[in-house]
């Protein structure tokens, strides 16, 4: 199949607007269908060995959600006690979830133990199963966005506090919980990079040829 030039641009397009959001979720409900979309995009990402190790639990109870929210509060209050002076006022400012705004959370799982002990192309790299995981959560992302909706990732909260709300075995790893839902708006650039927290680098920066650049 030949990607067009019009269909290369959108999904640039989608990557480059693709946004962490935490705040500005509207009531409006997802669509089931659209719910469908997303999340067959997310089961369509690479896998090691095709093992396929993830497992998407989605959450629309708020009384669940508020569960998450008190494990968010407690793990944020800790976090922004490891920043000094001015980094810890402005870590204190910031939003970092949206749990009970958001219509929608996704969790996201990876069984290591999925298709047996030994997994073609993890022999040497045993982490490659939670890599495989990441790569079905950024579908997710760049397919929400598609959909013109937002998505945040919240990972100040403690895995203990997600297996007990969401009933998950203790044999399961937790690799993402995600807020989903409409918003209103879209912001232009990346939160932290809006409100200061730090800058995107620029790509000659981070960019080797042949062999590390020793600067």
């Amino acid at each position: 199949m030949i990607i067009t030039a019009e269909e290369r641009d959108a999904v640039y397009k989608t990557i480059f607007n693709r946004r962490d959001v935490r705040s500005n979720f509207t009531d409006q409900a997802i669509p089931d269908e659209v719910l469908t979309r997303i999340l067959t995009a997310a089961h369509h990402a690479p896998s090691v060995g095709f093992m396929q190790p993830w497992d998407f639990i989605v959450v629309r109870s708020q009384q669940i959600k508020q569960k998450i929210k008190n494990g968010f509060e407690l793990a944020n209050k800790q976090s922004a006690e490891m920043f000094n002076g001015d980094k810890q006022l402005q870590y204190k400012k910031l939003k970092l979830e949206g749990i009970l705004e958001a219509p929608v959370g996704i969790c996201v799982t990876c069984d290591r133990s999925r298709n047996g002990p030994v997994v073609l192309g993890r022999t040497i790299k045993p982490e490659m199963d939670f890599y495989s995981v990441v790569c079905a959560i950024q579908n997710i992302w760049l397919a929400a966005r598609s959909e013109n909706l937002g998505l945040g990732w919240v990972s100040i909260i403690e895995d203990s506090v997600l297996k007990q709300a969401l009933d998950i075995p203790d044999d399961i790893h937790i690799v993402a919980y995600l807020c989903l839902g409409y918003v209103s708006n879209f912001s232009a650039q990346p939160e932290l990079e809006q409100k200061g927290w730090l800058k995107r680098s620029e790509l000659s920066s981070v960019l080797h040829f042949d062999k590390w650049r020793k600067d």
